[in-house]
């Protein structure tokens, strides 16, 4: 066997560790993380009633639904490292796969683990015990908070534990995805439970609301957000075991399942709280729990918002290091993103490189919400073609194997399509500077492109 054969057959590589139970954690887990404790006052703040709440949580479910079913062939056809950065690769070409993974790598998974990571001391500072998350570590040359300390902490935390294993990642997913699960449904059961309930309460009504096919729209945004994440299932595709069949089923499942509880816990919340205190509420879950179960009610739910976060904290880490990966592995990245730790089997260098960035965002980028706000906009963008490859490589591929086909092909995906499309445009123009400043973003990255494609072309490279 030649030597250059033997050193790549020998080469450490990914393995597939993670279950059908894991698979699952992953998108149920990763989607659910404060939003659904939070989104009902937005939701309500826009459209006004609970019908019409109900109504924006059932299209964006069906809508996420969709694409869910769309991403199950892409991700039983190819279950690779990188998932949409894969599918955009061999249904468009390298340059918007690239864009895909240099957006992510660069902005969109650093500044949302920044994001969740500062939520979690957000919550954990409404406790006693964690009062000193709001004074300052170090002040001189600049300042820096036990706050941002404990935001690192968590950071690194879930990074050594991804970085130890994916299967130890999956079972850390798996575990306290159960718990989140129990903990959602504790909370309905105690609201439902209140003395003060009332179902008149879903027949009230907020005058202040936006209302009109904006408001709508906006409602219908805010549910979309807290149904995001299931999409990073399939990043993770190649360390699924039997994807072919555990993809397909931990994506639909895991979206139908977050749904139920989605509901579920909007009504528990409309039945103690009319719809007036729902839209002038920061925190209508814990307002509602409080009203239910007293303070330690209102523990409960924060204690569930700091645990969802954490879990979604870990899929989103788990998800985001393989887009780099994926790309360097195609030699159109540094080579050290494609290193895989001979002992763990997991992409160590991605994985650390991904911490840094986010660490960095929490100690100096004040405004790093604002950089995830840029990334709004590219992430639809991005759905919307990443869900259309399913059309061109139907065409392009008609006779690679395609365990699972879409169900309602070709209209479940053209509706996820067409409706990406439309939040496309509407995300632009309701946040056109943001939305701008996306684009200049993802355009950065064309330099970059070209200069490791040049790279490659050179005999020897």
């Amino acid at each position: 066997m030649p030597q250059a054969t033997k050193a790549i057959s020998q080469a450490p590589t990914l393995v597939r560790d993670l279950g059908v139970g894991q698979a699952s954690a992953i998108v149920v887990g990763t989607i659910i993380g404060s939003g659904i404790f939070l989104v009902p006052a937005e939701m309500m703040q826009a459209v006004g009633s609970a019908r019409l709440v109900y109504l924006a949580w059932t299209i964006g479910g069906v809508l996420s639904l969709a694409g869910a079913i769309t991403y199950a062939e892409l991700g039983a056809m190819k279950p690779l490292a990188g998932g949409e950065y894969v599918y955009i690769r061999d249904a468009y070409g390298p340059l918007p796969a690239f864009l895909y993974a240099w957006t992510w790598f660069a902005i969109a998974k650093p500044a949302s683990v920044a994001t969740i990571t500062t939520g979690l001391v957000r919550i954990l500072g409404t406790f006693p015990a964690f009062v000193f998350v709001h004074q300052a570590l170090i002040s001189s040359p600049f300042t820096i908070t036990y706050g941002q300390g404990v935001a690192i902490t968590a950071a690194a935390f879930i990074t050594i534990l991804n970085y130890l294993g994916v299967k130890k990642a999956g079972e850390f997913q798996l575990v306290f995805t159960i718990l989140k699960i129990v903990m959602i449904v504790a909370v309905a059961v105690l609201c439902f439970g209140a003395p003060r309930g009332t179902w008149s309460n879903f027949g009230t009504h907020f005058a202040g609301a936006k209302g009109g096919i904006a408001g709508f729209m906006a409602a219908l945004v805010a549910a979309l957000w807290a149904y995001d994440g299931w999409n990073d299932l399939n990043m993770v595709g190649g360390e699924i075991n039997h994807p072919e069949r555990n993809i397909p089923i931990a994506l639909i499942a895991g979206v139908a399942i977050v749904a139920v509880l989605y509901m579920l816990t909007n009504a528990a919340v409309q039945y103690v709280l009319p719809a007036s205190s729902i839209a002038a509420s920061e925190r209508p879950a814990s307002e509602a729990t409080a009203m239910a179960a007293g303070a330690w009610g209102a523990a409960i739910v924060s204690a569930g918002m700091a645990l969802s976060m954490l879990v979604t904290l870990n899929g989103t880490i788990m998800s985001g290091a393989r887009v780099p990966f994926a790309m360097a592995r195609d030699r159109y990245f540094f080579s050290a993103m494609a290193e895989v730790h001979p002992r763990f089997h997991t992409p160590s260098t991605s994985l650390v490189v991904q911490f840094v960035l986010s660490a960095f965002l929490l100690l100096f980028a004040g405004s790093f919400r604002q950089l995830f706000s840029l990334a709004i906009f590219a992430e639809w963008l991005f759905y919307m073609i990443s869900a259309s490859t399913v059309f061109v490589l139907r065409k392009n591929e008609p006779d690679v194997p395609r365990p699972y086909r879409t169900w309602g092909y070709p209209v479940v995906p053209l509706l996820f399509v067409a409706a990406a499309a439309v939040l496309l445009y509407y995300t632009f123009t309701e946040n056109l500077r943001n939305s701008a400043w996306g684009v200049v973003v993802i355009l950065a990255g064309v330099p970059i492109y070209l200069y490791f494609a040049n790279k490659h072309r050179v005999p020897g490279n």
